[in-house]
């Protein structure tokens, strides 16, 4: 199994975004879903892309990818801000080359210390 890198590339993209806005992953996946749709692609099972992205959230602050946005910042508790590590996954996901060999790690990609080895 591998991870929905373009639903976890909306959500890099979502968080890097400036204000204070929640951090909304259930709404950002099913705008995820309409636009694939839109560009003809099938639609996805959008309970399961949603559980995805809330799980995705998850991972991606735990792992440090992301971090709490800094008060100055816009921050209110509920949204967020890229890492350095979050910026390197970001980089990543926008080259097709370097989401292959996350692919490569299956699951254990974004554990931090795989991870980090792979965005050197």
């Amino acid at each position: 199994m591998t991870y929905n890198w373009s639903l976890m590339l909306r959500l890099l993209r979502e968080a890097q975004k400036p204000g204070a806005e929640p951090f909304t992953p259930r709404q950002y996946a099913e705008e995820h879903a309409v636009a694939l749709e839109d560009s003809g692609q099938t639609m996805p099972n959008l309970d399961s892309l949603k559980a995805d992205a809330q799980n995705y959230e998850s991972l991606l602050y735990e792992g440090g990818f992301l971090e709490s946005r800094p008060e100055e910042q816009g921050g209110n508790g509920e949204n967020f801000v890229l890492t350095e590590r979050g910026q390197r996954l970001l980089a990543m996901l926008e080259d097709e080359t370097a989401t292959s060999r996350l692919d490569e790690k299956g699951q254990t990609a974004l554990v931090p210390e795989v991870f980090d080895e792979l965005g050197r």
